[in-house]
């Protein structure tokens, strides 16, 4: 890790499958993990309804990425910047808000969507620096980011988080990952309530195994790549364009009576809340 889906040999699908209908006409939004994956089908989705969008990415080897992000979300008619850096640095978070409101003049939606993972079949297997490293991009990340952003988010802005199936149904080598996602379900949950009175909501969503650059990329064993998402009811991986309508939901005003509540796009996986 990183990865680059511009390398993969199976492209991940992230086009939207429908025309935009302007949900999220004028509104700006920053999308973490935006370079690929579920980030890049999120910016795509978002742009398509009308959003103005900063991609936010954390290595020069993903430089290829981000510049397709931008020029898919551009293709759209719509703004776009790229903001190269580590968000368990508190200084990077504010200057990806301070660098998008300065580009967009506001500031409505914040999906924090980047993380990493790194398998190992023994808890004695997971270092101090891996397990420090993964808490700090995985849910430092986003109490640095979400600081950053209340003071200029309004009455009506959205902050969509994502989760994990792992939180809900565990992932024996995934020990640490599956903690962060544990974590980040309960400040979804615990940050809902604290902003609910200023008309922020505040959601999550909890995907399943779904083809991104994660996984082949160090994210899961490579012994266990072809069979990947095989253990679902559909037996089979999601594609990032089959989440992304989830992040949609939540940010536009269709779900405006929800908020501190998870959805589970996860190839049909039955798990409680």
């Amino acid at each position: 890790m990183p990865g680059s889906e511009a390398e993969m040999d199976d492209q991940p699908d992230w086009r939207p499958r429908f025309a935009g209908s302007d949900r999220l006409g004028g509104k700006a939004a920053i999308v973490t993990g935006g370079d690929s994956g579920i980030g890049r089908a999120v910016a795509a989705l978002f742009a398509r309804e009308g959003a103005d969008v900063a991609i936010v990415y954390l290595a020069e080897e993903e430089d290829e990425d981000a510049a397709r992000t931008k020029a898919i979300v551009e293709g759209e008619g719509r703004k776009a910047i790229t903001l190269r850096g580590d968000l368990g640095d508190s200084d990077f978070a504010r200057e990806v808000v301070d660098e998008t409101v300065e580009a967009f003049g506001r500031l409505d939606i914040l999906v924090n969507n980047a993380g990493e993972q790194h398998p190992d079949h023994d808890l004695e297997g997971i270092t101090e620096e891996q397990l420090r490293r993964t808490f700090q991009t995985n849910i430092f990340s986003m109490f640095f980011l979400t600081q950053a952003a209340l003071p200029h988010l309004e009455e009506g802005a959205a902050i969509v988080n994502c989760t994990s199936v792992t939180m809900y149904k565990g992932a024996p080598i995934l020990l640490d990952y599956s903690a962060t996602k544990g974590a980040i379900t309960a400040f979804t949950r615990s940050l809902s309530q604290n902003l609910v009175e200023k008309g922020i909501r505040v959601n999550a969503v909890a995907p399943g195994p779904i083809w991104t650059p994660l996984n082949p990329y160090g994210g899961q064993p490579p012994e266990e790549m072809d069979d990947f998402g095989e253990n679902t009811p559909m037996g089979r991986p999601g594609q990032p364009n089959e989440v992304a309508p989830a992040f949609l939901f939540l940010a536009c005003a269709d779900s405006s009576y929800m908020s501190g509540q998870v959805l589970h796009p996860n190839g049909g996986m039955v798990v409680q809340g």
